[in-house]
């Protein structure tokens, strides 16, 4: 599913990936604030739509050959799966509330729509399947909450589509790492299933509090034949096609971001840097 194809006067993925597929999609005004297809990434699975809609507004699209995961990060929705409607999804104005958000599953081969009850932001993560599982509501009260890390290492997950929930290909998981913290961090890849790893393909979406702010991600492979350290401004998204991919926020600034991951096996097992894992020995 393309945005791009679907919606031709909103934004176009080609232009979103940038010279030279660069890894930072920066945020465009208007409905569609990121639009990634696996052509525009020069990637296989991954696909990520990022709208910002104005109450009353409706977005209608097909999934055609990939599952669909709509997470509503804030404001509130109605979404129609062809004669089926799922009614007030969303009870947060923020990311940066203290709760889960709504999200729904969608298999392929199904007509959507999006209904904004309210001025509402939704992110669309997709990737291939062939159409095992039926659709469903995921509620914030199903969604596992946890705190990674320790010290300034410290962030809070929200896994909204983990492993261990249905899905064909997709993992979605939400982070919150607090003003003057580091996240994904000790530096860890998923690119190689020959070092035990899964090969998942990766985007991150970010958004800062207060908005103005700016975060620091760095993807890197360990011969550097990709190292780009980019600055990360609110709703700006990165994409991980391989290697390690810490990020960092300074002082007074909170860093939200919303993570679609896909691959050919759904399974997140991933490799710390060896450079940097001394930091998780016992004391």
């Amino acid at each position: 599913m393309s945005y791009a194809e679907v919606f031709p006067n909103g934004a176009n993925g080609a232009n979103l990936a940038q010279a030279g597929r660069r890894l930072l999609v920066k945020a465009q005004p208007g409905r569609v604030i990121a639009d990634i297809t696996p052509r525009s990434a020069g990637w296989r699975h991954v696909g990520f739509t990022a709208l910002r809609l104005d109450a009353g507004d409706a977005e209608a699209f097909a999934t055609g050959a990939r599952e669909l995961c709509i997470t509503v990060l804030s404001g509130q929705v109605d979404v129609l799966l062809g004669n089926q409607r799922y009614s007030a999804l969303g009870s947060r104005q923020s990311v940066f509330e203290d709760q889960s958000p709504y999200a729904v599953y969608v298999p392929p081969g199904r007509d959507v729509r999006i209904d904004a009850r309210t001025g509402a932001e939704v992110a669309l993560s997709t990737a291939p399947a062939q159409g095992r599982l039926p659709a469903r509501v995921i509620e914030p009260g199903q969604m596992r909450r946890s705190v990674r890390g320790e010290g300034a290492n410290t962030r809070y997950v929200c896994d909204i589509l983990p492993e261990s929930e249905p899905a064909e290909g997709l993992l979605v998981v939400e982070v919150i790492t607090p003003s003057g913290h580091s996240s994904s961090y000790p530096p860890h890849k998923h690119d190689s299933a020959d070092t035990g790893e899964t090969a998942l393909e990766e985007t991150y979406y970010h958004q800062l509090k207060p908005p103005q702010g700016f975060a620091f991600q760095r993807v890197y492979t360990d011969d550097r034949s990709l190292d780009e350290a980019m600055a990360v401004e609110h709703r700006d998204t990165v994409m991980v096609p391989r290697g390690y991919h810490p990020c960092a926020v300074p002082y007074g600034y909170d860093l939200y971001y919303l993570n679609t991951m896909a691959g050919p096996e759904r399974r997140w097992a991933f490799k710390n840097d060896p450079a940097h894992e001394w930091m998780l020995a016992p004391r």
